[in-house]
Formats: C-alpha cells, structure tokens, sequence
C-alpha cells in the first residue's frame, strides 16, 4: 500500500500513512525569529513499530526538505535521523547557515512545548 504524508503545520507535525493507519511522523516547528524566521526546524522523527525498515522515514524527511524548498525557507535538522538523511543527500537538503541553526536551538530552549 502506498504511503501518503499530510502536514498538519498548526500541530508541527508532518505525518506518514498507510491507509488510515499513522505509520510514522516529523514532529517540527517554524523558526519564529531571525536570522531564518520561517524555516522548519525538525525536531524528532519516528516510526511506528513495525513499520520500519520500508523507507518512511527517508519519505518523511525528503517531504519535509521538499515543502521548505517549495517555500522557500531553510531547515534545520535538530532531529538525529533528518541530521543524518542531510548528509547523506547534500544535493536535497541545503545546509543552514549557523545563526539560523542557533535561533532555532534558542527558540526549542525556550519553548519545552515544542518537544
């Protein structure tokens, strides 16, 4: 069954599903403050036990990649596995600049809400 992925931007969380069972998920938020106010910052990925190894995860983060560029804002991959899916495809994921990547850790330091 083809997966499908729906962003909910009001909740931050991008989600991945396989027929109308939610099979994995970006938990995101939006850089609310310059240097980078706008780009989407990742913050966690997860997939559903039993549904690893199908490549979700890498749909996930390249969907998410693919809305910043359509947008035409930055992302920042605080999350471990969108950090490693980046370096992995520099050609698909532009790297941050460091102050962007800064404001976005002041802005998780500050809002626990956003884990």
């Amino acid at each position: 069954m083809a997966i499908e992925i729906r962003d909910d931007r009001a909740a931050g969380r991008l989600r991945a599903y396989e027929g109308t069972e939610r099979v994995g998920v970006i938990a995101y938020f939006v850089l609310a403050s310059e240097p980078g106010a706008g780009a989407l910052v990742a913050v966690h990925t997860v997939v559903e036990p039993g549904h690893e190894g199908k490549g979700i995860a890498g749909d996930l983060v390249r969907t998410f990649y693919g809305i910043a560029a359509a947008e035409r804002v930055a992302v920042v991959p605080l999350c471990p596995y969108a950090a490693s899916w980046a370096a992995r495809h520099p050609d698909r994921a532009p790297q941050p600049s460091a102050e962007v990547v800064a404001a976005a850790k002041r802005q998780l330091d500050t809002d626990p809400a956003l884990w």
